[in-house]
Order: structure tokens, then C-alpha cells, then sequence
């Protein structure tokens, strides 16, 4: 089973290129598709652990692998230019499509996954998805990145942790402190493993003190996810 990522763990979260490599923190969670192997050797080389980015809840129109969607399991835009949910009941579909893209973060020798977009039941997608239709995909996902022996983290998804925490092995969480959920991501913290957490709009001074508290491993960052970052 791979590691799990150690509550605390500093980290840098770019998903824009080319990726500034003077961080210096153990973790960097990039683009799997838009940063080549040679990105992650050079982590590597330097003492870091890669995460690879992967978009596992929407089909993205710029992606090489976009015709590999048939059009019945494409839903609804889900906000970002590009972008439609997909029909996560179909796991006959998407999981060959999502192991294929799991085979490409571990030829290019990442550690770990962040699959995006795997909250979609409370969204309006386009498909009648439920609760359990998501706790079904998530495993599945889950599943085929520690098959690759990929560290694999679950990103937001709060509703269902309890449900999901002994099937990752750390968390991703946007706004938390925002949105007052912070502590729906305890579970982890207290199973040993990691919660990477952003904030965008709140000032360091108005989470950092609750975060540290938690053992969140946090910073702010902009929106674009670009290099600049401000942990804390």
C-alpha cells in the first residue's frame, strides 16, 4: 500500500507551467498531462514528492483524451471554460478512460494522485447522481491509483469522509476555513494522514491559527493556482 502523506506536511500547489521548482517544500502537487517526466525526475532529484493532478469528474475539452468520451456519459458545464460533468455512474467507461490517465502519472514516476471532482451528486450535473453513486466512483478511483501503488488524496467531498477516509490516504481541501468545514476534515488528522488546505480569499491571519491547530498543512494561494504562495 503506498504512504500516506504525514499531517503537516508542508507543500506547493501549481497548476500552471512551466512549474517553479524553488519552493522548498517536500510536496508539489502538479498537472499530470502538462508537465513531462523529466518535471517530476527533477522533484525527484530534489527531495520532493510529485502529486499528480487529474480531472477525474469532468471531461475537458483541451485534454488529448477528450474524443475518448462517447457523448452519453457528457453532462452539464460544470463552470470552468471547457469543461462537463461526467456520468459517474458509467464506471464501465470512465474507468478504462481513468486508468489509462493513472498508467500516465506513474510512467512519468509520480507518487501520489489528486483526482478533481469527485463531489458531483449535489451538483447539477445532468445525471440523477446520488450519494452512493459517488461513495461507488470514489472507491473505483481510489482502487486504481493504489493498484499503480499511487498515494491518492481525496479533494473536498466533505459530506462524505467518514465514509471515505480509510480508502485515501490524504486530503485536499479548498476554503474550508471560509466556509466554516474545517473540521469535517479531522477524520484524517486523526487516521495519521494529510490535509493539504487552500484558502483564496481569507488572509493568513484569518485561518492560519485554526488551521495549524488541526495539523492542516495550510497556505493561501491564488485562485489560478499559479506559483506564488503564502503558507503559514
Amino acid at each position: 500500500m503506498p504512504e500516506s502523506l504525514r499531517p503537516g506536511t508542508a507543500w506547493q500547489w501549481q497548476l500552471t507551467t512551466p512549474v517553479d521548482l524553488r519552493a522548498d517544500v517536500p510536496v508539489y502537487d502538479i498537472d499530470g498531462s502538462e508537465n513531462s517526466a523529466s518535471v517530476v525526475a527533477e522533484l525527484h532529484r530534489r527531495a520532493r514528492r510529485a502529486i499528480c493532478y487529474v480531472n477525474v469528474g469532468a471531461a475537458e475539452s483541451f485534454r488529448p483524451d477528450h474524443g475518448s468520451f462517447p457523448a452519453a456519459v457528457l453532462g452539464g458545464a460544470d463552470g470552468w471554460p471547457g469543461e462537463r460533468w461526467l456520468d459517474i455512474r458509467r464506471i464501465d467507461v470512465l474507468g478504462p478512460i481513468m486508468a489509462k490517465r493513472f498508467d500516465m502519472c506513474r510512467a512519468k514516476r509520480f507518487d501520489a494522485v489528486e483526482p478533481d471532482l469527485v463531489e458531483a451528486y449535489p451538483e447539477r450535473t445532468g445525471f440523477p447522481l446520488t450519494a452512493a453513486d459517488q461513495l461507488r466512483y470514489n472507491r473505483h478511483i481510489a482502487r486504481l491509483a493504489h493498484d499503480r501503488v499511487l498515494s491518492v488524496g481525496l479533494k473536498n467531498d466533505l459530506g462524505q469522509v467518514g465514509d471515505l477516509v480509510k480508502d485515501f490516504d490524504f486530503a485536499v481541501v479548498e476554503e474550508c476555513a471560509q466556509y466554516h468545514e474545517c473540521r469535517d476534515l479531522l477524520p484524517f488528522v486523526r487516521a495519521g494522514k494529510a490535509v493539504l488546505h487552500v484558502e483564496y480569499a481569507l488572509p493568513n491571519a484569518g485561518f492560519c491559527a485554526e488551521t495549524k491547530a488541526h495539523g492542516f498543512s495550510s497556505m493561501r494561494k491564488r485562485l489560478a493556482l499559479d506559483a506564488p504562495r503564502w503558507p503559514c
